[in-house]
């Protein structure tokens, strides 16, 4: 059967954090200083050391919400027993990456690749803390634009050479060869690129504002990576910026209450999408209800960031659920 993804061995580049950041400092790739724990107690020890801030990562696949910003000693040391004593993510976090803060601009590069050639995708930028301002606990995404607002083609083109081409490089040897698209998140400082995780996949909702800027048939390109002709693929994207927004439950991304119905769907603009993540269809024929924490992506289009926010912003109050939250500084700069 004709498969669209990675192998298991290829997606460890996700699913185990340990495992991409040992990737990365063998094959001398740009990222964040760290160190891997299995032992509680050492990994105390090592953030006496190092004092913050520091970034606490669960090894494993936490939902998006295995990633602690730790602004003191004590943040840090709570984010590490939770993880390995509490069993907050469960098995995720056996392990746990200790990394330095990274400062600058946080960026989503994505590629596709064959195992040899690799086809780039336009790039994006998210927001995982709940609240306006960044602040709250991080989430799985609450909103996401494209084209970043500092983004160059100078800068992709580095990104390109000095980091996706070595990964994909670095996964052959490895005997791990990756067949899929490539989610790199980067922070860029003075125009320096450097890795802060992988995703073997498009990520959410950052996919919902690059693939409305696809002019190409998408199927071609999966295609392409599936059978191994990347190289005869080509992919031509609109110069139109996008911008999506996350409608959530109240409570999101802690304790949730779901089954309330969704009005005001086919009010909004023709030109509006309107992507479902937490909802389900009620007993009511046709009735659409809440199922879960981030339940809709309303993206729109525009000439630029500014046009297409604004659309975004004049139609998200005609959809409503009782509980309703979302930020207001999407794309804001």
């Amino acid at each position: 059967m004709p498969i669209f993804g990675p192998t298991r061995g290829a997606a460890q580049i996700e699913t185990s954090k340990a495992f991409s950041k040992s990737l990365l400092q063998k094959y001398r790739i740009p990222c964040a200083k760290s160190q891997t724990f299995s032992d509680l107690k050492t990994a105390l020890n090592y953030i006496q050391e190092q004092g913050t801030p520091l970034v606490i990562k669960a090894d494993g696949l936490a939902a998006g919400k295995g990633v602690i910003m730790a602004e003191t000693d004590q943040e840090a040391i709570d984010a590490v027993k939770n993880m390995m004593e509490l069993k907050t993510f469960g098995s995720a976090g056996e392990k746990v990456i200790i990394e330095e803060k990274l400062t600058g601009n946080e960026m989503s590069y994505f590629a596709f690749s064959d195992g040899q050639t690799i086809l780039p995708i336009v790039p994006a930028c998210d927001y995982k803390r709940v609240f306006d301002g960044n602040l709250g606990p991080n989430t799985g995404g609450m909103g996401s634009y494209s084209p970043p607002f500092f983004y160059t083609d100078e800068l992709g083109k580095k990104v390109l050479a000095s980091i996706v081409q070595p990964t994909i490089k670095a996964m052959e040897k490895e005997n791990c060869p990756y067949k899929s698209v490539l989610y790199t998140g980067l922070m860029v400082n003075n125009r320096e690129p450097k890795v802060l995780e992988f995703n073997a996949r498009f990520g959410d909702p950052e996919c919902q504002v690059i693939v409305p800027r696809l002019k190409s048939d998408l199927l071609d390109i999966i295609l392409g990576v599936v059978n191994g002709n990347l190289n005869s693929v080509n992919a031509e994207w609109t110069e139109e910026a996008c911008v999506g927004v996350v409608m959530a439950s109240a409570g999101y991304p802690g304790n949730i209450k779901t089954g309330f119905p969704i009005s005001g769907l086919e009010d909004v603009d023709r030109d509006i999408l309107i992507f479902h993540a937490g909802t389900k269809i009620g007993d009511n024929r046709g009735q659409v209800l809440t199922n879960g924490g981030r339940v809709l992506t309303v993206v729109a289009l525009g000439k630029n960031i500014n046009e297409a926010r604004q659309k975004i912003y004049a139609n998200l109050p005609r959809i409503r659920f009782e509980g309703c939250q979302y930020r207001t500084d999407i794309a804001k700069f």
